[in-house]
């Protein structure tokens, strides 16, 4: 099925910056729970990501990334997260992360 261009303009896709990474043991597979500034107008909002194959929660820290913002909350675990960050599976099916080729600001629109 192809998707309208309508429909992708409903997705709304942010930069954002984590400002804290924490374990999260209860997660089914290993993840971060994540705090990340998408800027004035989302605010900072909490995620759940599967990407410790790839990152130390050190490496995560100030790195800026990718997200859907305009996800209902999910909840995992005791957890509500409640963006998506974006990513593409290796030939592992970890994630590596999506990112800016430059720094931007928080909150920015992808199109």
């Amino acid at each position: 099925m192809a998707l309208s261009w309508e429909d992708f303009e409903k997705v709304d896709m942010r930069t954002g910056t984590i400002m804290e990474v924490n374990d999260f043991p209860k997660a089914r597979k290993p993840a971060y729970q994540l705090r990340i500034d998408f800027g004035a107008e989302i605010g900072i909002k909490n995620s759940s990501a599967q990407v410790t194959a790839h990152y130390r929660k050190e490496d995560l820290l100030g790195r800026q990334v990718i997200a859907v913002v305009n996800f209902p909350p999910k909840q995992i675990a005791h957890f509500i997260s409640e963006c998506l960050v974006l990513g593409v599976y290796d030939e592992n099916k970890d994630v590596i992360l999506l990112e800016p080729g430059k720094p931007a600001g928080n909150g920015l629109k992808i199109g």
